[in-house]
């Protein structure tokens, strides 16, 4: 029996959107370089060459072992160098020559993924899981010792007393307690005791004095004054101890990473999106400015947290897209 003709213009009409259906989907847009722009580097604030060299075989792992994505970096009281990363070995301690004398692996503690890490005036660790919105403290051994926020449940609000979302990294007030920079879609900066206990907070969303955007790292200076890298916004903001907005520094760059260093009186800041390392002092002038995109050693690409030595003024910089620490010497 011939199909009627009916028949014949339904099929040709679902013909179309069966092939919708079945059909590969369309590759995405490619992407945008993310090499940072020349013109644009031009016009940030600038400041003479920082008088550093890379070691590019500082460095020393054993056979077998590999950094994952490095996303935070501290030294202890004793001079050794942690790594916090993304790999099998998630911390992993190297004395100041480099050589690696502890690798902690995710067989001991599982980490949904590392971000910020700071060793504690007690010498402790403060290991910041982005995606798990916890905060765990450590002992250098790897045994847990506290643990702040909802591990991977339903991430707290801004206004959160006992959860965080997608928390960043942490600093630490002469008096014990706590600043924790939260975060990613949080907007603020808690402020807890050296017990875990809640004792307040100050940020939202926004542009205004006081308000973050992607609140990326946190650090204190010797004075108790407390810096805000506000990733996004692309500034640092300065407050006092208890929150009190003071400052803004602005056209420095995109602050990933902060520290300071009571040697030098100043702030170093890595700028993972114009990849450069600056110096500023507690003012916001550029004192010095080191590095430039690329992979080579000695360049930097997607820098994410700094570190300063005490003793002798070297910088450690973590690298997302290379899996590496570079140690920079100072000339």
């Amino acid at each position: 029996m011939k199909p009627s003709l009916l028949f014949v213009l339904a099929t040709l009409a679902v013909l179309p959107a069966v092939h919708a259906q079945t059909a590969a989907p369309a590759a995405p847009p490619a992407r945008a370089t993310e090499r940072p722009e020349a013109d644009v580097v031009a016009k940030l604030k600038s400041g003479p060459p920082l008088p550093y060299k890379v070691d590019p075989n500082w460095a020393k792992l054993p056979p077998g072992y590999n950094f994952g994505e490095c996303s935070g970096v501290d030294l202890d009281r004793d001079g050794n160098v942690w790594v916090f990363n993304r790999g099998r070995w998630p911390l992993i301690q190297l004395d100041r020559s480099g050589k690696m004398t502890k690798a902690i692996s995710t067989d001991t503690i599982r980490f949904a993924s590392t971000h910020g890490l700071r060793v504690g005036p007690d010498g402790n660790l403060w290991c910041i899981d982005v995606e798990g919105h916890v905060l765990f403290k450590l002992n250098p051994d790897g045994r847990v010792l506290m643990v702040l926020g909802n591990r991977q449940t339903v991430a707290g609000n801004n206004e959160a007393k006992d959860g965080f979302n997608r928390p960043t990294n942490i600093a630490f007030r002469a008096n014990g307690n706590l600043y924790i920079s939260d975060g990613y879609l949080n907007s603020r900066v808690a402020q807890y005791s050296a017990d875990g206990e809640y004792l307040g907070q100050w940020g939202r969303p926004g542009k205004g004095d006081g308000e973050f955007n992607l609140v990326h790292d946190v650090a204190v200076d010797s004075h108790g004054r407390v810096y805000v890298a506000d990733r996004t916004n692309e500034r640092i903001q300065v407050f006092d101890a208890d929150g009190k907005f003071l400052a803004k520094w602005e056209n420095i760059g995109a602050p990933w990473g902060i520290a300071y260093s009571a040697q030098d009186n100043a702030i170093f800041m890595c700028d993972g999106k114009y990849a450069r390392i600056i110096k500023l002092d507690l003012e916001g002038k550029v004192l010095g400015v080191l590095g430039s995109y690329g992979r080579a050693p000695g360049k930097l690409d997607y820098a994410h947290s700094i570190a300063v030595d005490p003793r002798d003024g070297s910088l450690y910089t973590v690298e997302i897209k290379t899996w590496r620490v570079q140690k920079w010497v100072k000339q």
